[in-house]
Parts: C-alpha cells; sequence; structure tokens
C-alpha cells in the first residue's frame, strides 16, 4: 500500500485505484491552491506517488506543474508522472525538459515516467460516450458524420490508439511495479496508419468518408481552410477562446501525427506482460452497433 496524490481531473484512473483496496488517494484539488508551495509541500507530506493531469494549454511555460514538482521534490515524493497521457499539447515538451534537465540534471532526484498511450480510442466513437470520464469532444477524425481532415500526403502516417479504460489498469499497475519506471512509458493498444482508419471507419459506418486534405504549411502558418471545422469543446477552455484553441489545438493534432509523435512505443506493454489491449475494430463496432 502506497498514499497516491493527484493533481487535476483523473476519474477513471481514480476508480481503478481505489477498486484495488490498496492504496490511500489523495485529490489535491480539494485540498491546495497549486501556487502554494507551502500548501502542496504539506498535502504532499508522506506521499509515495504523485500524478498529475493538469492540463496547461494556455501557457507552454507550465508553471502549475513546475510548482507541483518542486513541492514534491520537497516532500520527499518517490515517484511523478507528469500530465503527458494522450493528445498533443505544447507544455508538455517543457517539462520533459524540465525533470531531465533541471530536476534531475546530476542525479535522479525524482523517479518518473511518461505514460504516452498515443490518442485515445474512445475519441473516435464522439459524440457516443465510451468511457465515463472521458470528455468527448470533436476531433479531425468525425465517425458520425463520415467525415476526416488530414495532412495531404499523410496516408501512410500511424498513429497509436488506446482506451482511456486499457490507459487506467496499466497507471493501476504501475503504481505497485517493483522495478524502476522507465522514462519512456509507451502503452501501445493498436497502430494503425491513416489509411487504415479511414477504411476501418467506412467499414463499420457503413459508408464512405468524405476526406479533406490540408496542406501541411497551411496548418503550420493557420491559413487552414476545411468544409467543417471541429470544435473542441472542454471544460478547461473558456468559451470565448474555443473557436481559437480548436483551430490551434486541431492544426497540433495533425502535426504532431505527422512528426510521429502519436506513435507510442510499448515499454509499459512489455513490463506488463499479461495485460490485454482492446483491439480497434471490436471496440468501435461494439459502440457504433445500431447506431444512426
Amino acid at each position: 500500500m502506497v498514499k497516491i496524490a493527484i493533481a487535476g481531473g483523473a476519474g477513471k484512473i481514480i476508480d481503478v485505484l481505489l477498486a484495488t483496496g490498496k492504496h490511500e488517494i489523495l485529490i489535491l484539488s480539494r485540498k491546495v491552491d497549486y501556487q502554494s508551495q507551502t500548501q502542496l509541500r504539506h498535502a504532499l507530506s508522506g506521499v509515495h506517488t504523485l500524478l498529475s493531469f493538469i492540463s496547461e494549454q494556455d501557457d507552454p511555460a507550465s508553471p502549475l506543474q513546475k510548482n507541483i514538482i518542486r513541492a514534491a521534490v520537497d516532500a520527499g515524493v518517490k515517484r511523478f508522472a507528469p500530465s503527458e497521457w494522450a493528445s498533443w499539447y505544447s507544455y508538455k515538451g517543457e517539462i520533459r525538459r524540465y525533470l531531465e534537465e533541471e530536476v534531475n540534471k546530476d542525479e535522479q532526484i525524482l523517479e518518473y515516467t511518461l505514460f504516452q498511450p498515443g490518442y485515445f480510442l474512445n475519441y473516435l466513437t464522439s459524440p457516443y460516450k465510451s468511457s465515463n470520464y472521458l470528455q468527448q469532444m470533436q476531433t479531425p477524425f468525425d465517425f458520425d458524420e463520415g467525415r476526416f481532415i488530414m495532412i495531404d500526403g499523410s496516408d501512410n502516417d500511424r498513429i497509436t490508439l488506446t482506451t482511456v479504460q486499457d490507459l487506467a489498469q496499466v497507471v493501476a499497475r504501475a503504481v505497485e511495479y517493483e522495478g524502476k519506471w522507465p522514462v519512456v512509458g509507451g502503452i501501445s493498444g493498436v497502430e494503425l496508419s491513416m489509411k487504415q482508419i479511414i477504411e476501418l471507419g467506412e467499414s463499420i459506418r457503413g459508408k464512405t468518408f468524405k476526406v479533406e486534405k490540408i496542406p501541411i504549411v497551411e496548418l503550420r502558418d493557420g491559413s487552414w481552410k476545411s468544409s467543417w471545422s471541429p470544435k473542441i469543446d472542454h471544460p478547461s477552455i473558456p468559451p470565448q477562446k474555443d473557436d481559437r484553441l480548436s483551430r490551434i489545438m486541431v492544426s497540433g493534432i495533425l502535426q504532431a501525427i505527422s512528426a510521429g509523435d502519436l506513435v507510442s512505443s510499448n515499454e509499459w506493454n512489455r513490463l506488463l506482460p499479461d495485460l490485454e489491449f482492446a483491439q480497434s475494430e471490436k471496440f468501435l463496432a461494439n459502440v457504433w452497433d445500431g447506431k444512426p
């Protein structure tokens, strides 16, 4: 049994951890102001593992996560998982740099792993929920309306798709893992090319998808246009900013796929070989069965 602290929202993972009956769970958002080092250090006293789900889309410097990390080090926390998880956000790179080049520059002060499941397979069931805890939102890959936005020439670009449920199982097992955590903690449900995802969608939905291909230079300079644009509706995004941030996030996701950033390695698959992962066709077919 260890004491685990959670920063930010992580419903499914909290439930799986609680279901083990083995750990004491501390929800930091109910206890502290993330900007207060004093409060954070006090709350983290005696904590063994800290899992961060802090989302800072508006600030690539990720100051709140850095505050949490500094407090964790001062409080003697043994293990830390930064807000890596799924999708693409610019602050991830800064936190990776901070942990490697500042926190653990000369020696390992804080053991950490980057849980990297690629992209949540659950997003491909939008608008229908396939997890009680994932905020469903539109993405460039719309199985509901049968339409895709992708980068021109990216048919063979690949992406790892992992369910939220499988990620939660991995995290729960990783907390109990007795060996050293790998810095890169890849989790690989299934790896598909963009072309294969479209073919899968057309097979499951029984219709031909409309695919719009955007030149990557237009995504980079923000001039891209399409007949529709996904709306990234998320509680962490202020309504007055959702249109601008939606375009930025869509562009970022597509560019991340092009760069190979959403292809995960399989470190945790190999360390936990008995875990079985959901396969895309069966998972999606079950959700879409009977849907209009």
